[in-house]
C-alpha cells in the first residue's frame, strides 16, 4: 500500500483543534513577558535575527527553537515555553529566524548558526539546544556541525526531508531530491561523542515517529548518547506542553543536559 504522505506530514489537518492551540501559546507567552522581559538579543542584521534571552542563571543556556515547517510564527508565540527551564535555574533563549518562500530552508540553517554562535558568545559557555517540528530539525543541524553544541533535544524533529517533496508543505519550500538530501541531518556525518534526544508525541503520525527512531538508531550507531522517547496522548501540537511545567520530565532532562556540561 502506498504510504499518504500528505496524512503523514499535514499536521494541521490531523488536529483540527490546533488554531485554538496557537493562539494560546501566543497568549501564554504574551503574559509570560509581562512577568518575565526578555533580553532581545541580535544576532543578524534581518528584522527577524533576534533572539529573546530570558535569563535565570549563570549556567549554559538552552536555545529552544519554534517549528511550523519553515514557513510560520515567529518566537512570540514561544516564550512560554521558557517558564518550565526558567524556574529550574536554566536560562532560555528563544529566537526567530527567516521564513520560507522567502528564503530557503538552507538560509534558516545560518541563521541558528548565527544565533547559536552570538548566545555562546554572550553567555560564554556552551549552547544546548532544544526545538519542535521543524525547529527539531535545525536543533540536530547544529548539534551535527557546532562545536559549542554538546546536546540536543528535538521534538517531534523532521531529520530526513524527501518525504515532503510531494506533500502540500513543499509548495513554500520548493526542495527537490538534491536540495532535500543535502538538508537531512539523517544522512550526515554523525557528531559521534555528543548527546541527542529525540522526543515525539505518542499519538503523531506513523512517519513521525519513524523519524525520530531512525535518527536515534542511526546516530547511536554511530557512537551519539542518543535518547527516544514517545510521550503518551501527545499530539504534535499538545507534545510541547511539557515545557511549561518545571516537574516535567521533559524539563528536568533538558535540565540535566544543561547541568551536564558546567
Amino acid at each position: 500500500m502506498t504510504l499518504d504522505l500528505e496524512r503523514e506530514y499535514n499536521n494541521r489537518a490531523r488536529v483540527p483543534e490546533n488554531p485554538g492551540i496557537i493562539a494560546g501559546w501566543a497568549s501564554d507567552s504574551a503574559a509570560y513577558r509581562e512577568t518575565k522581559p526578555p533580553r532581545v538579543v541580535r544576532y543578524g542584521e534581518g528584522e527577524r535575527h533576534t533572539f529573546d534571552l530570558f535569563h535565570a542563571g549563570e549556567g549554559p543556556a538552552v536555545m529552544y527553537i519554534h517549528g511550523g515547517y519553515w514557513q510560520a510564527v515567529d518566537k512570540s508565540f514561544h516564550s512560554i515555553h521558557a517558564r518550565g527551564l526558567n524556574a529550574r535555574g536554566v536560562s532560555v533563549a528563544v529566537p526567530s529566524y527567516d521564513l520560507c518562500p522567502k528564503v530557503r530552508i538552507g538560509d534558516i540553517v545560518e541563521n541558528i548558526r548565527a544565533a547559536v554562535q552570538t548566545l555562546a558568545r554572550e553567555s560564554g559557555r556552551d549552547v544546548i539546544v532544544s526545538g519542535h517540528s521543524a525547529g527539531g530539525h535545525l536543533a540536530a543541524c547544529m548539534l551535527a556541525t557546532e562545536a559549542v553544541v554538546p546536546a540536543a533535544y528535538a521534538i517531534s524533529g523532521l531529520f530526513e526531508l524527501a518525504p515532503l517533496i510531494p506533500t502540500t508543505i513543499n509548495a513554500a519550500l520548493s526542495l527537490d531530491e538534491a536540495e532535500a538530501e543535502a538538508l537531512s541531518p539523517l544522512l550526515w556525518p554523525a557528531p559521534e561523542g555528543k548527546a541527542f534526544d529525540a522526543a515525539v508525541g505518542g499519538v503523531e503520525s506513523g512517519e513521525f515517529l519513524r523519524q525520530s527512531a531512525a535518527i536515534v538508531r542511526a546516530w547511536g550507531e554511530q557512537g551519539v548518547a542518543t535518547r527516544y522517547e514517545e510521550i503518551d496522548g501527545a499530539n504534535h501540537f499538545t507534545v510541547i506542553a511539557p515545557l511549561t511545567d518545571p516537574d516535567s520530565a521533559m524539563v528536568e532532562r533538558i535540565a540535566q543536559l544543561a547541568r551536564a556540561q558546567r
